[in-house]
């Protein structure tokens, strides 16, 4: 599936040395899709922290600043047609990024910005509350597509969300035209589902639920799904395709005994997923309304 001529993508996440997560999982999978990617590193780790204790290597927010300067003052800019960004190791990086988007869309107002906002899992937040205000605020509202999962949009939007109609509800009132949310609430017994929601679609793709998931799906799903936008794909092909793909390679690496993504043997995963996913048309919040 070569999609160059959808364009470049600016990749800001956080890079690990050992594993398939931030820009590792998100470049991967652009690149094999055909895009040609500039990647910025918020943080560098040896490896995710799920595996344990490591030395966390900081960029000085002033010089990250100037970075995205030069990136849009760079005589390539014309190439760029997208934006995806991920886990920030400051709420600073979050501001860089938002005038980055903002430097963009000056010269074409065409381009795509994909928010993954990497802030907290069922847990609660693992990053500083000002980070995450800092994307709600900054980023969110200027996000063509975001992909929070459930406790995450939850946070982002100050309310419990039991059901899909409250999901729903909360993505509508957040902002974005596009929204996929992960870790909705399933309606297939023992599945797990990702609701995305547009002005024209409410739709629940679900697949059988596994236990030991590596890390990574989040950002390996954002870049999958923010390709297949970039290439013209209609919503719920992309949705169906995106879905098969991440819970192929995420049944793959559960297999193997892997506590990584293995992306590099799994690429045929990326591009021709094989893998039976389920897709209901939900009721959109604007029809309940209507009645």
């Amino acid at each position: 599936m070569s999609q160059v001529s959808a364009g470049a993508v600016i990749v800001i996440s956080s890079h690990v040395v050992r594993g398939s997560v931030g820009n590792r999982a998100a470049v991967f999978a652009l690149e094999t899709l055909g895009h040609p990617v500039w990647a910025l590193p918020t943080i560098v780790l040896p490896w995710h922290p799920g595996h344990g204790r490591s030395t966390r290597l900081t960029f000085n927010e002033v010089e990250f600043d100037h970075a995205i300067d030069d990136l849009i003052a760079a005589p390539w800019l014309s190439e760029v047609k997208a934006v995806l960004s991920g886990y920030f190791g400051n709420a600073a990086q979050a501001h860089s990024v938002a005038k980055l988007v903002k430097a963009l869309r000056e010269k074409n107002p065409d381009v795509l910005y994909a928010c993954d906002p990497v802030i907290g899992d069922a847990g609660g937040l693992y990053v500083p509350v000002a980070t995450a205000e800092a994307i709600r605020d900054h980023l969110i509202p200027l996000a063509s597509l975001a992909t929070p999962n459930r406790y995450e949009l939850a946070w982002l939007a100050g309310a419990p969300l039991e059901d899909n109609n409250a999901i729903m509800e909360a993505a509508l009132a957040l902002g974005p035209s596009r929204m996929l949310v992960t870790s909705a609430v399933p309606m297939m017994a023992g599945g797990i589902g990702n609701l995305y929601l547009s002005g024209r679609n409410a739709l629940l793709a679900e697949h059988r639920s596994i236990e030991g998931a590596p890390n990574g799906l989040g950002d390996l799903l954002c870049a999958l799904f923010l390709s297949r936008l970039l290439s013209g794909m209609d919503e719920e092909r992309a949705l169906q395709l995106t879905t098969a793909s991440v819970y192929e390679v995420l049944a793959r690496a559960v297999k193997r005994g892997s506590n990584e993504l293995t992306l590099a043997v799994d690429s045929a995963s990326l591009s021709t997923p094989m893998a039976m996913v389920q897709l209901r048309h939900l009721m959109h919040p604007a029809q309940r309304r209507k009645k």
